[in-house]
């Protein structure tokens, strides 16, 4: 053992106790009298005070054992009364009883103190009851949620809808309802939060029964208990599912002790009194130096003592240890009397005398103890620090966390103690990470949030959707609000205090200078780290196993500091590296194997597909050959997947889940012990590494993959070494010969992205729902302060209720506002916004140096991409208003890099991945709804541009279309005709939604995105046939779907009997009703821009996709404009789901096409359109004519309508549709009523036999080759888009001639 502050090297071994004749000949020892007094200074006698000076006996080496034994002599009557205590029945060590007294279903943990229900109402007791006296228990709240906790007798019967509580002779407190329970149920106490505890008081000679949260009593909760003969109570708890807690029946010492009552488990107290006195010699040890040529006592503080090495103080030091060290491994004594000892002197001096007092203390302990004592103590003043840290309340000066924070932190500045804690106790047996959280208070009294933040403010936001509303803030707003961040600025100051002394403790856990002949600390938390990645990625759906997403976040911010903080320290010594702002993962790292990424999903799909299809390509650009022992073991593998059973780790869970059955499981999961203790349950996965080459290799040499745990992982497995590159091997041309920085660093950033990925982005759209609350509460205040003014000064009553109600909500909103003050500093900080900032460029570069290596690229984890999209959405939708995007620094850049990835990799054939392509889709659809965003896409260079544009104009068969046709029209969106909106007209009245969605952005057209669509659609001869082709078969399907559905919901809605429609049917139809709508959009954009298409019939394909086009167009007008028909019967009812579908969006969508058809278009093309139109046999006028308001004529016979029915018109929307428009609209009217009267006098009747077989509207005017079957040009030309067999002999069409009767039969008769 190595003494640190002394510079000076012992061994352990020579300094044990020995015998008589051997202390005789220990030289180096101080003369008679000042070691008498020496011994005498230390193990003074409580009993002996100075007075006593003259008449103690003398000390030396040779009687201090018998001195020693008399100072820790402890009554043996008084330990024996302790083992019965009247008033008390069953065992003294008290658990829970897991082998009779429950009910339903638990998870227990290994120590039979901590449950976790995993049944509707699971119940469990305790194995000891009381019947008589004073007594108390603690209850630490891991989980919020619904739970009883209190008392019951052996009598009552609990089943799974009733529990503790419910029953007679049983009494509960439920924190969640704030409510107390026997039989019945009334309001009590104060609602509790998770990291709270809970005392249970009963006093069986009174009859009384109380609580208490957190120390302060909530008042008696129940009298005149049933006692007597045969009642004794047991403690018990009822608990929902994944709630959980812990227990202390007195194995601990209890955090709030109550006068006069007893703990269930008596403390050990001849041990206390032993470690006590103990202590109190050690301390003297600590606080006096010998002064051998005075011959004196030097009277000194602890923090200037040191270890000198001599003999005097060694042998003394061997005495107290030979007592003590036993004493230190019982968990009572080290939470007691060490960690209060270490506690007072963290707060009685500087952090640097507390750490050089700590370190001194760690360095006596590993001195003379042996090595299993001090990793026992080591262990159980961790959990202890640990649970003292979660279960503390906030206090407004954050003192509680602050001190246990800076101990933690003293301890783990001892190089050998952090080490031991980092191989075996921080991830292995604790749940470390609550060190890096800080709880949010529920209620903020208690926080000193109001002392805090004396003034409360809210933001004022438009009540109204599409209607914004510039109000000026007044005087006294602003002053509130200036009040109100100044509040919000003392809180962070305080908040900050804490961070950083987390951002301390992952500083001294990354440490990589402290080998000193073992492992550094930072590879021992690497390996630890990928483990705690490995398991919360795995375990996903396994709540109890998984790390709580709100302790996530904390930990990823304060990981990013620390690692941010050793890259630009490296950076500083190493000049040719990276700073940190320029970080990335390289590319190599997804494919060398060197990095573990568990099961989790590549962009290419699984790595053993990868590993077989792409080897040639890893030995080509990577110099890395796959193993084929790898690749056929792999190959077996995929076989076995199905029929593998699963490991016995992974098996224990379901295990323990037997009906009715609770098992004391190793340390189930996260949500029970508050020391939140963990099973090693780990999934085996073989990650595959590289066997790491010596010597530089060659352009010609390979190496070979082979499998490696991470644990066998070494440093120079990591970091490389002169001929190895360690993590990065296998570096492709692309990559720069210069190094980022230590590849440990490299593997750390790769962990904090997977954390974002695995559940911070989902816990900060989680916290977003207290600002939600805030808005919510203030534009009720509004309403309610509205309705005070308007309300008529007699009517009193209803002034009394709004007053009260205003009351009700300005409570409520100082309290949230307070609230949202400690999310904003916790969560939504500028620095955290920073954090993520940087995890989103850090994503974008690996992913542009990913995809340099071409077809290397499929073997990044999807997550990259994911984080990448999610980040942006988190910066842009959850840090503000208080933070905005626009202000971090390289903003554009980013905005324009990140369009580049998406346009760019949303129709990547690398990526297979279903989800992550429709996430990428998706991404894109609501990048180009935001002018910032869109612009940035319009920045990207002009080559990328198209070939985006190009993948979006592709056929829309096999692939997922939706989001494809979404983006288009967004891109169209307030160009087209009627189509300003932001929201539709008959929606505005309506209940206003989130203003940040996507779909309710004001328009921001792209002309420069349209002109390139325009380009292709003109210029590529296949590129307009096949995407309108597949666009008009999407419309006819989705619009078939939604005519088809609202006859199935208009059916419904008639029936006498009441029934209730399908909620996802509704869905389902509005979301058919949407597709046609934007598909029809897309079809006005297309027109628009490239007429010819339809209009030029030297185009091959013209003239059948204006027929097409035309015949869906009057099916749909048809189908909407008919007086009295099914749509109108089913907008008329306004059912929840449907509230999208109405007239205005499909109506004035066909008349955009409709306008470009007939009136914008050249004079032939306007002929051509009219002339398809009328020739339509579905084609009807007053279709036209409903568009303005000109009701149907009733047919002879039917009732006339109503005189105050209602008729759609354009004209009643001129807030949405212009003048000019309007005149268009009337001007394509009187076009086609002239030009169908035209139609209707020259047409001549024409037989049936020379009507078409297959649509009977046209006549017949094609043949087929060779078969020769007949059809209309129209039919025939719809059909080859995408069959090439005849409709009615199957042969294989190999080319179509016109036919005309008149001809033909000519040519015949000539023949003839």
């Amino acid at each position: 053992m190595a003494s640190k502050e002394g510079g000076m090297a012992f061994s352990r071994k020579s300094y044990k106790l020995t015998s008589d004749a051997e202390k005789s000949r220990v030289t180096g020892l101080v003369h008679e009298k000042l070691l008498n007094d020496y011994l005498h200074r230390v193990f003074s006698s409580p009993d002996h005070g100075p007075a006593a000076a003259t008449s103690r006996k003398p000390l030396s080496f040779q009687n201090l054992p018998e001195h020693l034994d008399q100072l820790l002599h402890v009554d043996e009557e008084e330990e024996e009364s302790q083992e019965q205590v009247e008033g008390r029945l069953g065992p003294s060590t008290v658990v829970l009883d897991h082998t009779g007294g429950f009910e339903g279903l638990l998870l227990v943990d290994d120590d039979l103190l901590g449950v976790i229900g995993h049944s509707n109402f699971g119940t469990i007791r305790s194995t000891t009851c009381v019947y008589k006296g004073k007594w108390i228990y603690e209850v630490l709240i891991s989980s919020q949620g619904l739970m009883q906790i209190g008392w019951c007798t052996i009598n009552c019967r609990f089943n799974q809808e009733e529990g503790v509580g419910d029953t007679h002779n049983s009494y509960a407190y439920d924190g969640n309802r704030v409510r107390k329970w026997n039989v019945t149920t009334t309001n009590y106490g104060k609602a509790w939060a998770a990291g709270d505890i809970v005392s249970c008081l009963i006093d069986l000679d009174e009859g009384t029964l109380s609580f208490s949260l957190n120390g302060v009593s909530l008042g008696t909760a129940f009298e005149n208990l049933s006692r007597g003969l045969g009642m004794a109570y047991f403690p018990a708890i009822s608990l929902s599912f994944k709630e959980s807690v812990a227990f202390n029946f007195g194995s601990r010492p209890l955090r709030y002790p109550v006068a006069g009552y007893r703990p269930l488990q008596d403390p050990p107290s001849a041990d206390l009194a032993r470690a006590q006195r103990l202590l109190g010699c050690f301390r003297a040890v600590l606080s006096v130096e010998l002064d051998p040529v005075e011959g004196r006592l030097v009277e000194k503080e602890s923090s200037e003592w040191q270890l000198q090495g001599q003999p005097t103080i060694l042998l003394t030091l061997a005495h107290i240890f030979h007592h003590f060290a036993p004493l230190l491994r019982e968990v009572y004594v080290v939470e007691a009397v060490l960690m209060s000892f270490l506690l007072g002197v963290v707060e009685a001096g500087s952090p640097e005398q507390a750490q050089t007092v700590v370190h001194q203390v760690l360095d006596l302990l590993w001195l003379f103890m042996e090595d299993y004592e001090v990793q026992d103590c080591l262990k159980q003043l961790m959990m202890s620090l640990l649970r003292l840290y979660r279960f503390s309340p906030i206090v407004p000066d954050l003192s509680l966390q602050i001190r246990y924070l800076r101990l933690t932190i003293a301890i783990l500045s001892h190089q050998k103690s952090r080490k031991f804690l980092l191989s075996s106790v921080l991830f292995d047996v604790l749940r470390s990470v609550v060190f890096f959280y800080i709880k949010s208070p529920l209620r903020v009294e208690e926080a000193g949030l109001q002392e805090l933040i004396p003034t409360t403010w809210w933001p004022h936001r438009s009540p109204r959707e599409g209607k914004e509303e510039v109000r000026e803030e007044t005087s006294e707003e602003r002053l509130r609000r200036r009040a109100y961040e100044r509040g919000c600025q003392r809180l962070k100051k305080r908040i900050e205090v804490v961070e950083e002394l987390q951002v301390q403790i992952l500083k001294l856990l990354l440490n990589n200078k402290d080998e000193n002949g073992g492992e550094a600390s930072r590879y021992i938390f690497l390996t630890k780290f990928r483990k705690f990645l490995q398991e919360n990625a795995s375990g996903r759906g396994n709540t109890p196993m998984l790390c709580p997403p709100e302790y996530m976040v904390c930990f990823l911010h304060r990981l990013i500091s620390a690692l941010r903080f050793y890259w630009d320290e490296y950076k500083a010594s190493n000049p040719r590296t990276s700073f940190s702002e320029e970080a990335y993962v390289p590319p190599q790292i997804f494919y060398n194997g060197k990095v573990d990424y568990f099961d989790l999903q590549r962009l290419g799909g699984l790595l053993s597909h990868l590993r077989k299809t792409l080897k040639d390509d890893l030995a080509s650009k990577a110099n890395i050959l796959i193993d084929p022992l790898e690749l056929q073991a792999t190959t077996m593998d995929d076989l076995d997947e199905d029929e593998e059973p699963a490991p016995a780790a992974a098996q224990r869970p379901m295990q323990a889940l037997a009906v009715g059955g609770a098992l004391p499981l190793p340390r189930p999961g996260w949500l029970s012990s508050p020391t939140l203790g963990r099973a090693n349950r780990f999934l085996s996965t073989a990650a595959v590494t590289l066997m790491t080459p010596r010597r530089p290799l060659s352009a010609s040499e390979k190496v070979k993959v082979r499998t490696l745990s991470a644990e066998q992982r070494t440093r120079e497995d990591i970091e490389g070494s002169q001929w190895n590159e360690g993590l990065l091997v296998g570096r492709p041309p692309e990559e720069p010969d210069q190094p980022l920085t230590e590849n440990s660093l490299l593997e750390v950033l790769d962990g904090a992205v997977m954390m974002y990925n695995l559940s911070v982005h989902q816990q900060l759209g989680k916290m977003v729902g207290v600002s939600d609350d805030v808005n919510e509460y203030a534009m009720a205040l509004r309403d309610t302060e509205d309705k005070l003014r308007r309300c008529p000064k007699q009517r009193k009553d209803i002034l009394a209720e709004l007053t009260k109600s205003q009351k009700v909500f300005s409570e409520k909103l100082d309290h949230l506002s307070r609230r949202l003050a400690w999310v904003h500093a916790t969560v939504y900080s500028q620095e955290k916004m920073q954090d993520i900032y940087w995890l989103l460029r850090v994503c974008l570069r690996t992913i542009e140096h990913g995809d340099r290596t071409g077809s290397l690229f499929a073997f990044m984890p999807e997550f990259y991409l994911s984080v990448a999209i999610n980040s942006y959405s988190a910066l842009k939708n959850y840090f503000g208003p208080v933070h905005s995007m626009e202000e971090l620094p390289g903003y554009e850049e980013t905005l324009t890099r990140l369009a580049a990835i998406l346009a760019k990799h949303f129709a990547d054939t690398r990526i297979v991945g279903t989800d992550i392509r429709d996430s990428l889709m998706q991404a894109l659809a609501s990048y180009v709804c935001y002018p910032n965003s869109l612009r940035a896409v319009e920045r990207i260079p002009e080559e990328q541009r198209i070939a985006m544009v190009k993948n979006l104009l592709a056929p829309y068969e096999q692939r997922p279309w939706a989001q494809t046709n979404w983006i288009l029209v967004r891109l169209w969106r307030g160009c087209g005709f009627g189509y300003r909106y932001t929201r539709l007209p008959h929606l505005l009245k309506t209940k206003p939604e989130d203003a940040n969605l996507p779909s309710l952005q004001k328009p921001c057209p792209s002309t420069l995105l349209q002109q390139h669509m325009a380009d292709l659609l003109r210029e590529g001869s296949d590129v307009a046939p096949s995407f309108l082709n597949s666009v008009l078969n999407q419309l006819n399907w989705a619009f078939s779907e939604f005519i088809g559905m609202i006859q199935e919901i208009h059916q419904a809605a008639e029936r006498l009997e009441r029934n209730f429609v399908d909620s996802r049917q509704l869905k389902v139809c509005a979301t058919c009703f949407d597709l046609s709508v934007s598909l029809l959009r897309v079809l006005e954009m297309t027109i628009t821009l490239v007429p010819e298409i339809f209009l030029d019939w030297a185009r091959p394909t013209s003239e059948m996709l204006l027929r097409r086009l035309a015949q869906l167009l009057n099916q749909v007008l048809n189908r909407v404009t008919a007086e009295r028909n099914l749509f109108d019967r089913v907008v008329t009812l306004r059912l929840p789901g449907l509230e999208s579908v109405d007239h205005y969006p499909i109506l004035v969508a066909v008349t955009g096409i409709l306008v470009r058809l007939l009136v914008h278009g050249p004079a032939s093309g306007t002929e051509r359109a009219t002339s398809v139109l009328l020739a339509d046999p579905c084609f009807q006028l007053r279709s036209i004519s409903y568009l303005l308001g000109q009701p149907e004529p009733p047919a002879p016979g039917t009732a006339l309508p109503a005189p105050d029915r209602k008729h759609f018109s354009l004209q009643s929307y001129t807030d949405y549709i212009s003048v000019e428009e309007l005149a268009q609209v009337e001007q394509m009217l009187a076009h086609l009523t002239s030009a169908s009267a035209q139609v209707a006098a020259a047409s001549l009747p024409t037989s049936e036999e020379d009507l078409c077989p297959i649509c009977y509207a046209h006549p017949i005017s094609a043949v087929f080759q060779p078969c020769g079957h007949k059809s209309c040009k129209a039919c025939i030309d719809q059909h080859l888009m995408n069959n090439k067999d005849c409709f009615f002999c199957k042969a294989t069409i190999a080319s179509v001639e016109d036919w005309d009767k008149a001809a033909n039969a000519s040519a015949t008769s000539s023949a003839a």
